[in-house]
This record gives structure tokens, sequence and C-alpha cells, in this order.
């Protein structure tokens, strides 16, 4: 019988990211979670004509968060601010949910609540996608993501939103 040391080995190998993003944008609005389905009837497949399901995104607020997404970084990349990534990212977003009415008003409270922190990533990444920021979100080795409601931290937003983060490696191309 071998008995194993439960305590984690140190991190000895991390990743030197570059301390200034390369792109950081600030977008307002309800994030919308991207991932859970609805089945909305049948249609036919073009490849096989067999009958399969017709699905939609059960979140009516995707598409206008990835729309503002892409807008803000679309506008980013035009003004120069930023440039498109072409290696190794690292991803930070913290999302501003609004903070619910019943909420306790005078102590800090924290948002474990829906929606799921990788269905926002999700329609977040993709969005960025979109806005040619990166070539895909395969590009996203390590990421840092946070939900919070306004003024209950220091990134949190006066009001629904983001703040996206890309940092880059330097010298690495894929």
């Amino acid at each position: 019988m071998t008995i194993t040391d439960p305590t984690p080995a140190p991190a000895t190998n991390t990743y030197e990211w570059d301390p200034t993003p390369t792109l950081t944008v600030t977008v307002y609005g309800l994030a919308g979670p991207q991932g859970s389905k609805t089945p909305v009837g049948w249609g036919r497949s073009r490849k096989t004509g067999k009958a399969i399901p017709l699905m939609r995104e059960s979140s009516k607020k995707v598409k206008p968060w990835r729309e503002e997404v892409t807008a803000r970084i679309q506008e980013a990349l035009l003004r120069g601010d930023a440039r498109p990534i072409a290696g190794p990212v690292r991803a930070e977003i913290t999302f501003t949910l609004p903070k619910p009415t019943s909420a306790p008003k005078r102590r800090r409270t924290y948002p474990a609540v829906s929606p799921d922190i990788d269905k926002l990533e999700r329609s977040t990444y993709d969005a960025i996608t979109a806005a040619k920021a990166w070539e895909d979100d395969g590009r996203v080795i390590e990421n840092h993501n946070r939900k919070v409601y306004p003024g209950e931290h220091p990134d949190a937003l006066p009001e629904p939103g983001a703040i996206i983060r890309l940092y880059t490696l330097p010298g690495a191309t894929r």
C-alpha cells in the first residue's frame, strides 16, 4: 500500500503574460448566456434528407449581448486601441449582473445564481471571434472570469455589463 501526500505540488510552470492587456473593452448591457437550446420543430438535413430537430437559443439576451460585444470590440480595433491577436490568449472577464431587489442593501452579496458563468463566457467568446479580435476562441489557454454585482468588487461596473481584458504572451505566435 502506498500513501500519497494529498498536498498538491507548487506551480512551477507559469506563463509570462504581458502585464498590459492587448485589448480592454467595457460593454454595457445584460450579458446573455449561450448554450441552452429549446426545440422549435423539425426540419430536414441537407446532407441526408433525414428529419432533424430544429433548435434555438433559450435566452433572448444572447443575440443583443453578442452584437454589443462585437460592436465595442470592432470600435476598439478600428480606433487602433487594440490589434487582432494571433497567439495564445489569457482572457479575463468581469460580468456585472443586476443585483436582485430582494438582496440585502447594506452587506455584500454574491451572484451565486443563474446565469452560469461558463455560458456567459461562451456567448462573449463567440462575439470576440465575430469581431475578429482573434481567429478562434481556441486561442484561449488561460482564463479568469467572475460574476459581480455593481459596487461590490473593484472591477464591478455601475450597471450591468462586462469588462473584457485579453492578454498575450510576448514572442508566442501559436
